[in-house]
């Protein structure tokens, strides 16, 4: 059996104010809590906090490795809790969370 969980997000990828259903989707409970890790989460709340404005800038912040960290950001960004702005005549990028609170809601 599949599962499928969904997570609502009040915006979408675009920026859109969301009226219904999950925009959020994992097929297992192993890529949810991959996703919504401690870890993962304190890192939203930091880029929430502390607005970055480049991943260099966020590692220091968050202590992690810059190359883990791109990959982490890029997995957040797949799932739709995390834009990348490239830095205008830059090759920087600027991180920004998207969602930093989450409800989960199990029938």
């Amino acid at each position: 059996m599949r599962t499928i969980i969904g997570i609502r997000n009040k915006y979408s990828s675009d920026g859109s104010v969301l009226t219904e259903g999950p925009t959020v989707w994992f097929d297992t409970w192993r890529q949810l809590v991959g996703v919504l890790s401690d870890e993962n989460r304190q890192l939203l709340k930091t880029m929430s906090l502390a607005q970055p404005q480049t991943v260099a800038e966020l590692a220091k912040l968050s202590g992690r490795a810059p190359s883990n960290l791109s990959r982490t950001l890029k997995n957040l960004q797949a799932h739709g809790l995390v834009r990348l702005h490239r830095v205008e005549g830059s090759r920087a990028i600027r991180p920004e969370a998207i969602a930093t609170k989450f409800l989960v809601l199990l029938e």
